[in-house]
């Protein structure tokens, strides 16, 4: 005999796989890890910092 199947089920969990794929797409593609956005943040505030100090004085 044939095996039972919910088809709403079936859907649900084809529509999820399709959504976790495109997740994994656009992390792929866009993401960044939270300690690389940490790091970026921290490179541009010590760079801001260095210019800052190399800013002549206002006459």
């Amino acid at each position: 005999m044939a095996e039972i199947v919910n088809l709403r089920a079936a859907r649900k969990a084809k529509d999820r796989d399709k959504a976790r794929a495109k997740a994994d797409e656009n992390a792929a593609k866009f993401g960044r890890t939270k300690i690389q956005k940490s790091r970026e943040a921290l490179d541009l505030a010590r760079a801001r910092t260095e210019l800052d100090g190399k800013e002549r004085d206002k006459p």
